[in-house]
C-alpha cells in the first residue's frame, strides 16, 4: 500500500517527503474486497521517514512546493485515517462498508496525485544536477559570461567582439559544454543482413541416391556394333554375330568442406549467430557443390563434372535459316534424342536466358513469355536452370535423371569444437562445414553441351 507524509521544516523552504512501496499502489477498496486486513492494518501502523530533501536555488516556487507538501501530508492523513476505520469495520462487522470502500479509493486517488506531482519535481531537480554537481551553459550563457561580453557592454556596445563557442554538432563523443553527443542514441537494426544467396537447383536435376563407401563403381556399355540383319531359312546359315562391350567406371567419393574461428562466449550470448553461421557454411558447401557437379574437372579431389563429360554439340539436320539461342536449345535436345535419352532440362548462365526472354517479334511482343507472368523458366517445354556455376554462353541440355546420379555418402553437416589447436585456452570453437558425395554419369550421350555464339556461327556458315 502508499503511505506518505510530508513534512516541512520551520523557517526554510525545505520539504521532505517519501512514499514508501510505491510500486504497491492500489485501491485501498480493491485490497479490502479480497480480504487483506493484514494489509489494511500495515497501512494503520506504518512509519515512514524522508525520501529527499531539496530547495529551489532561487526560491522561486518555493511557495507552491510548501503547499504542495502541507497537501500531501493531508492527504496521508486522511489515507490513515480511513485505514483505521477499516481496520475497525473488519473487526467488529468482519467487513468493510460500501461507504469506507468509496472513501478509501478517493483517498488515495487524491494521495497518489500528489505524491506523483511531487515525484516528478524530484525527479527533475535530480536529474538536473548533473554528473559533476555542475550545471553545464548554455550556448547564450557562454556568451553573457565572457569577459569580452561584459567588456562590451560596459563600453556602450561599441565596436565588434568574436566570442569562441563551440558548435553542438562537435564533439559528439564528448562531454564537452555545446556537445549534443550524449543525445545520440545508436537505432540498432534487429537481425542480421545477410548477403544474396545463388538459387541452387542442378542438385534438384539429378537422381538422387546414398552410399556407404568410399566410392561407386558400375558397369557402363561403351561400345555397340549392330550386326543384326536378315538371314535365309536355309539349315546351316550363319547368322550375324553382333558386339556389345562393358566397362567398369569407378567415381570416388569426394569431400568439400571449409570452417571458420569463433569466440565461444558470442554463440553462447547470441543463439541467433550460431544458427546463422550453421547457415552460411551451408551454403557455402551447396555453392561449390553446384559447380563440381556442372563443372568439376575430375582430376584431384574434383568431381568428374557433367558438361565436363557431356558431347558435344553437333546440329543433327541442316537449318537453312538463321539460328538464334532459341533454335539451338532445341537442337541440342534433338542430338539428346537420338541418343534414346530424351531430356529432362537445360542450364544456362543467366545472362544467357535473359538475352532468350528478351527476344521479341515483329510486332514488339516477347516471344518467350509474358513479363508480367511469373510462371516457371522452361524452354521447349523443358525447365530452365538458371546459374553462375555455368560459363556464359554455354549450355548443357541432357537427360539429367536417366543420364546421371549423386550419391550421399554424409549430407552437409555442422559440427562445432574447442578442441583444435589451442581453442581451449583462448575460448575459441572451430566450427566446421562438410559433405562428401560421388557422381556418376552413366551415360555422356545423354547431355548435350556447347557455345551459343560457335552454334550459331556453324549454322550460317553452312
Amino acid at each position: 500500500m502508499l503511505a506518505t507524509v510530508a513534512l516541512l521544516s520551520t523557517g526554510s523552504a525545505h520539504a521532505a517527503f517519501g512514499p514508501i512501496g510505491a510500486s504497491e499502489a492500489i485501491s485501498l477498496a480493491s485490497l479490502v474486497s479480497f480480504g487483506a486486513a493484514g494489509g489494511i492494518a500495515r497501512l494503520a501502523s506504518c512509519t515512514v521517514g524522508p525520501r529527499i530533501f531539496f530547495k529551489p536555488e532561487d526560491g522561486t516556487g518555493s511557495a507552491d512546493l510548501a503547499a504542495l507538501a502541507l497537501d500531501l501530508k493531508k492527504a496521508a492523513d486522511e489515507v490513515k485515517k480511513v485505514a483505521e476505520t477499516t481496520n475497525a469495520e473488519v473487526k467488529n462487522l468482519g467487513k468493510v462498508t460500501d461507504e469506507t470502500k468509496q472513501k478509501a479509493d478517493e483517498a488515495l486517488v487524491k494521495h497518489n496525485e500528489i505524491s506523483a506531482r511531487l515525484t516528478e519535481i524530484e525527479q527533475k531537480l535530480v536529474s538536473g544536477s548533473g554528473d559533476k554537481g555542475e550545471k553545464k551553459k548554455s550556448i547564450g550563457e557562454v556568451v553573457t559570461d565572457h569577459d569580452d561580453f561584459k567588456a562590451f557592454v560596459k563600453s556602450g556596445g561599441k565596436g565588434r567582439i568574436s566570442i569562441p563557442v563551440k558548435a553542438i554538432i562537435s564533439a559528439l563523443t564528448t562531454d564537452a559544454d555545446g556537445s549534443a553527443g550524449d543525445l545520440i542514441v545508436p537505432d540498432r537494426r534487429p537481425g542480421i543482413i545477410a548477403p544474396p544467396q545463388v538459387q541452387l537447383t542442378v542438385r534438384n536435376l539429378i537422381t538422387p541416391g546414398e552410399t556407404a563407401s568410399n566410392a561407386i563403381q558400375y558397369v557402363k556399355e561403351t561400345g555397340f556394333t549392330n550386326n543384326a540383319a536378315t538371314v535365309p531359312e536355309t539349315t546351316g546359315a550363319l547368322k550375324p554375330q553382333s558386339e556389345i562391350k562393358f566397362d567398369i567406371v569407378t567415381s570416388p567419393v569426394t569431400t568439400i568442406a571449409h570452417w571458420v574461428l569463433a569466440t565461444k562466449q558470442i554463440l553462447d550470448d547470441v543463439p541467433q549467430l550460431r544458427s546463422y553461421i550453421d547457415g552460411r557454411l551451408r551454403y557455402g558447401l551447396a555453392y561449390v557443390e553446384d559447380a563440381q557437379l556442372l563443372m568439376g574437372s575430375g582430376t584431384g579431389t574434383n568431381l568428374n563434372g557433367i558438361y565436363t563429360q557431356a558431347s558435344a554439340y553437333s546440329a543433327p539436320i541442316t537449318l537453312p535459316a538463321t539460328v538464334t539461342k532459341i533454335d539451338v536449345i532445341r537442337l541440342a535436345m534433338l542430338q539428346a534424342f537420338l541418343a534414346e535419352y530424351p531430356p529432362s532440362g537445360v542450364v544456362m548462365h543467366p545472362s544467357d536466358w535473359a538475352t532468350i526472354e528478351l527476344v521479341k517479334d515483329t510486332t514488339g511482343r516477347h516471344i518467350i513469355g509474358n513479363p508480367q507472368n511469373s510462371a516457371e523458366a522452361r524452354l521447349w517445354r523443358l525447365p530452365v536452370v538458371e546459374t553462375k556455376a555455368m560459363t556464359l554462353d554455354k549450355f548443357l541440355v541432357g537427360a539429367f535423371q536417366l543420364g546421371a546420379q549423386i550419391f550421399d555418402r554424409e549430407e552437409a553437416n555442422v559440427e562445432i569444437s574447442t578442441e583444435d589447436s589451442d581453442n581451449f585456452r583462448k575460448n575459441l570453437v572451430t566450427i566446421r562445414a562438410e559433405e562428401r558425395l560421388a557422381l556418376a554419369t552413366y551415360r555422356p550421350e545423354a547431355f548435350v553441351k556447347g557455345d551459343f555464339s560457335d552454334a550459331i556461327t556453324a549454322s550460317t556458315t553452312v
